[in-house]
Parts: structure tokens; sequence; C-alpha cells
């Protein structure tokens, strides 16, 4: 079932979009050479609290897996999504993704982000530029007349364009008063999602990357999602409302402007 929302709907998720994208801004200047992943989870959890506010991650189950134990996904390097925080301290030249959700007044809001470390080389920047680039690219097709599909189109082409693979087995999806509704949203032509976009949808658009190929595996810990091939993974994320007109990213900041258009920059 896919359910639209109502204006009052929508504007909570705004709300609740905002409270995330300055949750993540408090992180900016924590992603550097030294510092262990678990100190930057600590962070999260503390701005999204202090904002009254959940973090929609820490306890999810997803299944039959042990509850998920941090308030943020932070997936180094060959981790591709799902990376479990800890002692691991970050190392100059890394990529590193980092994805949080929170739930605010009954309402849910996602997002991620690739940060690169310190100075890297031109593969990761590369690939941190084509994964940004292609979660814009699929959110202009978030728009009536338009299809679930042609979001995964235009995500597929921009990097295959640039000799990178899409993930598979892993898609973005549809959010409101639940962390996952339907539809699911992949990032690649599939013939499951040929289902039409309506103002009032609400959907996480998530490309995630690869330098090599698309196949994963899951690690014995249940959650870390890794290239099966060992190559570096990039992975940005927004929730976004579709309207009558331009889709509208609803986790932007109180200014209105997008944080992932100046990450790392």
């Amino acid at each position: 079932m896919i359910y639209l929302k109502s204006p009052r709907d929508i504007k909570r998720m705004r709300r609740a979009g905002k409270v995330l994208a300055a949750a993540f801004v408090e992180l900016f200047d924590k992603v550097r050479p030294g510092v262990a992943t678990s100190d930057i989870d600590r962070a999260m959890e503390d701005a999204i609290r202090r904002a009254g506010a959940r973090p929609a991650f820490k306890g999810y189950r997803g299944g039959n897996r042990t509850p998920f134990p941090a308030a943020t996904c932070i997936s180094v390097e060959s981790e591709v999504v799902h990376g479990l925080p800890s002692q691991r301290e970050l190392e100059e030249g890394q990529i590193v993704g980092i994805d949080a959700g929170l739930e605010l007044d009954g309402w849910f809001a996602d997002m991620a982000a690739s940060f690169l470390v310190g100075k890297v080389d031109e593969t990761r920047r590369s690939l941190w530029q084509v994964t940004r680039e292609a979660l814009y690219r699929g959110i202009d097709k978030a728009r009536p007349g338009n299809r679930v599909v042609d979001i995964g189109v235009a995500v597929q082409d921009w990097v295959e364009q640039h000799s990178f693979n899409v993930i598979r087995d892993l898609v973005g999806h549809g959010i409101g008063s639940g962390l996952h509704e339907e539809p699911a949203v992949p990032n690649y032509r599939s013939s499951d999602s040929n289902i039409p976009l309506k103002p009032g949808m609400t959907l996480a658009i998530e490309p995630m990357v690869s330098v090599g190929g698309w196949q994963i595996k899951v690690l014995k810990d249940g959650w870390t999602a890794t290239t099966a091939d060992g190559s570096p993974a990039g992975h940005f994320e927004h929730t976004i409302l579709v309207t009558e007109g331009e889709p509208e990213i609803l986790t932007l900041l109180e200014d209105g402007s997008d944080p992932w258009l100046a990450v790392a920059e």
C-alpha cells in the first residue's frame, strides 16, 4: 500500500527533515583522520535527541536480525551500507558513508552522504562526485507523469556512463509514518518498479555505487553490507516529496539550503 501524504503530514515530515539535516551538519568537522566511528555516532545521537527526536535506526530489527545498536550506519571503504560504529578510527584517504534517520512526532526522515577523509585518490573523488550527482538526477525524475523506474534509469545511466556500477540488492524506499514504506525505489532499470509517481508520495532516494562489481555480501555481524570484490563504495540519500511540479527535498536546513551540495567541498 502506498500512502499519499496530506498537507499536515508533509508539514511534519518537513520538520523532521530539517532536524535531521541540522544534525548532520554537526558531523562535518568530525569526519577526519583519527576519529573513531563510535564518536561520530555518539555526536549524531546527541544532536537528534537534543532536538526532541528519536534515532530511527537504534533498535531497528530489519527482519530476523539482531537490533541495530547505533543511531547511524557508518560504512568505510568497501562497506556499502549498515556499517556498525566502533572504536575503529578513520584514516587518511578513505571514503566513508554516514546514514541516519529519525522519528519526530510520529514521522520519519532519512538521509545519507559519503565523506572524503583527508586527501583521497582520484578514484574515490570521482566515486564521490558521481554518486552525489546520481542522487540529484534521480530526484529530478520524481515528478507526476513519470514512474518509479524512471528514477532508477536516471541513476543507473549516469553511474554507468562513468564506468561505475549501482548496487542491485539494496534499494531506496517509501517513507512517512514508517521508516520503510512502499514502494521500493531501485537505482536501476526494474520491471517491478513500473509504479506511477503521484503528488503526495514521499520517497527516500539513495544511490549506492561501487567502483567495481554490483554484487554485495553481508558480514557475520548480520548488518554490514560490503562489495563482494572489496572495491570502494559511495552512498548519498535524501527524503523527497513528489509535488504537482518540481520534486521537493524534505531533508533541507532551516534556510532551505541542501547540505549535500556543500559536503566535502
